[in-house]
């Protein structure tokens, strides 16, 4: 087993919540794929997975991001422009693209979604190459492996169009890729993967031993995309596939975020809602995004009259190209801001409260005064 194992693990977040957020995400996600017919979950998704899914997880997990931005004053302070801005090129952007057609805007918001779903299993790799230090080479390969589980299996989708599921809406892809182009693209995405796994086994043959976070993400991305699009035969399996991989590790990010944050003070209307510990951080979310949906369907959808209401308002064409891209702007603005808040280099800070870095209280000079630096962490075995 020792020889299974790196000498160094490099835990994003310790041993037991790595596993659970990756690997637990798809176990649990297999899991309720193959229970669907004794859910009574096979063909749309019923109402409770919905709830527990889309608002709970999904919605919810966009709504986590306010304890990095929003909720935080010196964080306002700190960076006003792009608080401000993002918000604002977004809603304005929306609503150009929902003045040529409401089909325009959902196709952009699709690949917009697309975009920075991929670039967030990304983004966990690499952050799992930086606190292991590996080679470059290795670094490559990683990145290489992710990209072939997320984008081989959406180009696919794009080539066998329609399907049984769909992004946002109905027909927000767009069709006309040929077949072949997805069968290659599976062929290419297959192929990488191996090279990926051979190097593995090449690192337990020389004593190097595995990265057990990082390999049970590139192992549960791959289960996500792979069973979620190419396997999946309805929309029951796509929104679990695509839904808990995505916004549960994301939780766990925001949550280590904001307990760190916390420590140093001066965190706001963040340091109340935390004082109820992480039940008060997931039922505060949940609440924000029971409230997005509710408007949502009173104002656009008129679907859910069992959970919210019949009561609901049928707004003219040139008002629902104000209202959608508004009502979309959480969303939006998550997929923005995500780009820009998880930078180290630009917020040393960053780390620390992450509990990747230490910090560190310097002398200053003669008068007393002191300066406060951040150190990185060595990579150790947790």
């Amino acid at each position: 087993m020792s020889r299974l194992l790196a000498p160094s693990q490099s835990w994003l977040f310790g041993r037991g919540v790595d596993l659970s957020v990756f690997a637990g995400s798809a176990l649990v996600s297999v899991a309720l794929v193959l229970a669907a017919p004794w859910l009574g979950a096979v063909g749309d998704t019923p109402a409770w997975a919905w709830v527990v899914l889309v608002v709970c997880v999904d919605v919810a997990h966009v709504w986590s991001t306010l304890f990095r931005t929003y909720l935080d004053p010196a964080a306002l302070r700190e960076r006003p422009g792009l608080y401000l801005g993002a918000p604002l090129a977004a809603w304005l952007g929306g609503v150009a693209a929902y003045q040529l057609s409401a089909g325009a805007f959902w196709t952009l918001f699709a690949y917009v979604a697309l975009f920075h779903f991929v670039r967030q299993q990304y983004g966990w790799v690499a952050l799992y190459a930086r606190k292991a230090r590996v080679t470059d080479l290795e670094r490559r390969l990683d990145a290489a492996a992710i990209y072939a589980a997320t984008v081989g299996p959406v180009v696919w989708w794009h080539a066998n169009l329609p399907r049984s599921f769909w992004w946002f809406v109905e027909g927000d892809f767009l069709p006309g890729l040929p077949r072949w182009v997805g069968t290659l693209a599976l062929a290419l995405h297959a192929g990488v993967l191996v090279v990926w796994v051979t190097f593995q086994a090449l690192r337990v043959a020389r004593g190097e031993g595995l990265q057990l976070g990082k390999v049970s993400l590139v192992g549960a991305t791959w289960v996500a995309w792979f069973g979620g699009i190419v396997l999946a035969r309805d929309d029951f399996a796509f929104t679990v596939m695509n839904v808990v991989l995505h916004g549960v590790p994301y939780f766990a990010l925001l949550f280590r975020y904001a307990r760190g944050r916390d420590a140093e003070g001066r965190y706001g209307v963040a340091s109340d809602i935390l004082r109820a510990g992480l039940p008060g951080f997931l039922l505060f979310l949940v609440a924000l995004a029971f409230v997005e949906e509710l408007l949502w369907d009173r104002l656009v959808w008129h679907e859910r009259a069992g959970l919210f209401g019949s009561v609901g308002l049928q707004l003219d064409a040139d008002v629902l190209a104000l209202v959608v891209p508004l009502l979309a702007l959480p969303q939006a603005t998550h997929y923005v801001l995500d780009a820009f808040i998880w930078k180290p280099g630009r917020e040393p800070a960053l780390l620390a409260r992450l509990g990747w870095a230490t910090r560190r209280v310097e002398e200053g000079p003669p008068s007393g005064t002191s300066r406060e630096s951040v150190m990185a962490i060595p990579a150790r075995n947790e």
